[in-house]
Formats: C-alpha cells, structure tokens, sequence
C-alpha cells in the first residue's frame, strides 16, 4: 500500500456546474476509486474557488452578499457531485479559515525566502480569467482564452520572482520526464519556460474579496495564486504530516490551465521550499460543435439533466469511454446512446442476462464454477493484466475497451458453443462457468466507472457486491468464480434506450 492523493482544480463559483466540470471530476473519482480498490491510502480532494473580481461581480449582479453567493454556489456543486456518484475525501472552499492560513504561511516563506517584491503593474487583464496577459499572449487585442476584450490595468501590487526559476524548472522537466502527462502536454509547458519567464502579480489593491497578504494588509492575494495553494490546504499544510501525501500528489486539470499548474505552481512550491507536485494530468476540452463547452460560450451541458434522463453510470462511462484523457474530444447525445446500447446494454448487460438465464433453465438456478476449458483464461490474464495497467496509467479508456474485449469474447464463445442447445449439464456448466468468471473479472474492472451497476453484476451472479469496497486486487487473478450458489435470471441492467426525440 501506498498514499495517493488527487485533486482537481477548483471550481469558479459564478455560475452552475456544466459537464466540462463533470469530466474532471469523473476521471479523478475513477482513478481514486481504482487505487483505493488496489489497497492504496487516498486522498481525494476538489473544492470552490470563491475569490476574485469575478465571484464578487456575480454576487453583485444578483444583489446578494458575496458571502451568500459562494455559499449558495459551492453547495449547488457538491449537489452535482452526489448527483454523480463523485467520492471525494475532502471538499475544500477557498474562504474557510484552514485555507487562509495555509495561504499566509506559504506567502511569509516566499517573502522570507526573498522571492517577492513590491512594484506597479500595467497591463492588460481579463476578469474572466483572472489574469494578467502578456503581448505575446493576446490574440486579435482579445482574450485568448475567452475572446473578449481585455481591460487595461495599473495598480501597486507585489510581485513572485517567477523569472528566477526558468533554469530549475527546465531542470526538474529533465530529470522527470513524466513530471505531467500526456507527453506533448509537457512539451507545452515547457514551451512557456525555454520562451522566458516574466515575474507575476500576486497582489490586488483594487478589490477586497481574498485573503490578506500578511505583511501588508492593503492588498488582498490574487485570486490564482490563492488557489493554486488549497492542494496543501487540504492535506494539512498549516499542521505536521502532510509530506505523505504531498510525496504522491497528482493534479488533474483541464488543458487551458497548464500555465498556473505546470510553471507557476511547482516554481512556488520551489520557493517555499517544498517539492513539486509529483504529476500533472491535462485533460482535452469537451467541445460541442467544435467549441469548447463553458458557461460563458452559452453551450454549457448540465451533467444533472443528462443524469437525470440517462443514470450517473451512463454519463460516468460515456465520457470515460469515448474521451481519451488528454485529448480535446466531441460530446454528443447520440454518441452518448451509441455507447450505452453497444458497451452497456448489448455487450455487458446481454452476457449477464443470457448467462444467469441460462444457469435458470438448464442448471436448476445452481452457478457452477469456473474451469478454463472453454476460455482460454490465458488470453483472459492478458486482458486483465492490460485493464488494470491501463488504470495505473490513467488511461480509461483503454482500460474500458480491455474490458469490452472480454465481453466480446465471452459473447462469442456462447454463440459458438450455444450452451441453450446442450444437454450434457457438465459441458453447460464449463461453458457458462467460464462465463461467469468474466462477469465476476468485468464487475472488479468497470467498478470505478460503474458505481451503481458494478455492484448489481457481482449481486446477480452469487457474489456480495461490498466486496468492491474493500481493497480486491487479489480478486484481479483469474479463475476464483467457485459457483455453488443459487442465481435467477438477473433483470436487465442496462434496458435499451428510446431514441432521444421519442
């Protein structure tokens, strides 16, 4: 056993949940439920970031009390994170007491470390952002991120001695070469580093939603790099202990904030004095129509709607399945039902509901053990063996289609053999023993994917469906099915969708 710790970026309170979120969440909830189901000790952490220009902008639009807003938005997000089957350790709001300590400590050992200094900023800003923009970064006098115009700002503020850190930062890229993933996601950050580093505001006198700088309380910390530190917040920066975690840290976040995460933050968790993280894992944008999906851009999708026509376990295994972590990838209803009645309904549901009814009819309802005569339980190793090392490195959706390989193949092996045409109950049972083994093997691996359903297949065939929560890497070996249990035909797990205009 050892500690993993995961987090994903902190949610904006200005608006609602759209799925974009959702995709974070769901692949940091399935690689945490995946260690855990291994035996490792993890530490799940996501949250709300609820200072800035803009949360306080929203919150005066609607003529509330900022205080208010975060605290109607933050729990609207944890609403959709139930909503999602998301099993988080911990929830982390930027305006708790914990965080502004965490945050004034590792400030006071950047200012006693000599990495931060007092000066004037003038440039262009763009409050949807958050962020400062260099001319280089500015595309058509816009946002590059968000494509509106930028403000022109002048103010006092205090500054981080980025630029001091361009060597030891292309260093540590060297000597750890997955330091983030995929591959040419590093390359990018690194791209920002050989081109130079400019020294960045960290201070706001402008507005006073965030939290003090604590050497100087006329000005507030700017809203990033407040936020960049809730990842030692939750795991207990302000209190002894929290290197275990930190040693195993893993950031899971969306492609348009590899600069905060990549650059700035291990080149401050370098001027505290600490390590970096020890993986960045940069996931594509959701796009709808070719646009990325955000609140702004008005093509948000609500995970709750789609949950609430289709079940968390769809959604969950949809944008696992079909969107491979790092790449930008499409999101559409009917690549959405495609999925399910292929994956879902035809191939995992069909194998359980043929098999149990089969060992109804032909077998008097008794489940009889696994053998290896009928699959090649070899070839089954070499599917396993790849899932689970597929979910090692966060790569879902390879692991997923490991998983349907064996479906097929099962699926398969049932039409060759056609065990409803047998008679002889001895070869009925090694034909759907085997079977039952790849159910039991396909419920341990679609687990962190399939939070509802994994448990109902293990249910159906004999077993006790809390034996996902308990560490089951021993479960992984192939062959334990014992049979010698009574089982009925399983109702249908996954029923076939009406098409989505019906």
């Amino acid at each position: 056993m050892t500690e993993f710790f995961i987090s994903t970026p902190i949610y904006y309170v200005n608006d609602v949940p759209h799925l974009g979120h959702a995709y974070s969440m769901i692949n940091a909830d399935a690689f945490a439920r995946w260690h855990r189901g291994i035996g490792d000790e993890v530490y799940f952490l996501t949250g709300t970031d609820e200072h800035g220009q803009k949360v306080a902008d929203s919150a005066t639009r609607a003529s509330m009390s900022v205080k208010d807003w975060t605290d109607l938005y933050a729990q609207r997000f944890k609403d959709a994170w139930v909503k999602l089957g998301i099993a988080y350790d911990d929830f982390i709001r930027t305006t708790e007491k914990r965080h502004e300590v965490a945050v004034q400590k590792f400030l006071q050992a950047l200012y006693d470390n000599g990495y931060i200094y007092l000066g004037t900023y003038t440039g262009s800003y763009c409050v949807s952002c958050e962020a400062y923009y260099s001319p280089g970064d500015i595309v058509d006098g816009l946002c590059p991120v968000h494509r509106i115009a930028l403000t022109q700002m002048e103010e006092e503020n205090y500054f981080f001695r980025l630029s001091a850190f361009r060597e030891r930062l292309i260093e540590w890229y060297n000597e750890d070469p997955e330091a983030v993933f995929p591959d040419f996601r590093r390359n990018e950050a690194l791209s920002f580093i050989t081109g130079g580093l400019d020294d960045i505001s960290i201070s706001r006198t402008s507005i006073s939603w965030g939290i003090p700088i604590p050497w100087d309380e006329r000005h507030v910390c700017y809203v990033w790099f407040d936020a960049l530190i809730n990842y030692l917040t939750g795991i207990g920066y302000d209190a002894p202990g929290y290197q275990r975690f930190w040693q195993h840290s893993h950031h899971l976040i969306g492609k348009d904030i590899i600069r905060f995460h990549c650059v700035w933050w291990p080149a401050m968790c370098m001027a505290a004095g600490l390590k970096p993280p020890t993986k960045v894992l940069v996931h594509g944008w959701l796009l709808v129509e070719g646009a990325k999906m955000a609140k702004s851009g008005g093509n948000g999708v609500d995970p709750i709607e789609l949950v609430g026509r289709y079940g968390s376990d769809t959604v969950r295994y949809y944008l696992l399945r079909e969107h491979a972590l790092g790449a930008d990838g499409d999101f559409s209803i009917e690549a959405l039902e495609n999925r399910y009645n292929v994956d879902l309904a035809n191939n995992i549901g069909n194998l359980l509901s043929r098999v149990t009814n089969i060992v109804e009819k032909s077998l008097q309802g008794q489940a009889p053990p696994a053998t290896g005569r009928v699959l090649d339980f070899a070839k089954v190793r070499e599917h396993v063996g790849r899932a689970s090392r597929a979910w090692g490195a966060f790569a879902s959706a390879q692991a997923l289609e490991e998983v349907q390989s064996l479906v097929r193949m099962t699926n398969s092996i049932l039409e060759e053999r056609a065990p409803w045409k047998v008679e002889d109950t001895r070869e009925i049972g090694e034909i759907l023993g085997d079977a039952l083994e790849i159910l039991r093997l396909v419920a341990f691996l679609v687990s962190p994917v399939l939070v509802d359903s994994a448990p109902r297949i293990l249910q159906a065939i004999g077993i006790d469906g809390a034996s996902l929560s308990i560490p089951y890497a021993d479960s992984l070996e192939v062959g334990l099915y014992g049979g010698g249990v009574s089982i009925s035909k399983a109702p249908p797990l996954f029923p076939r969708l009406r098409p989505i205009n019906a």
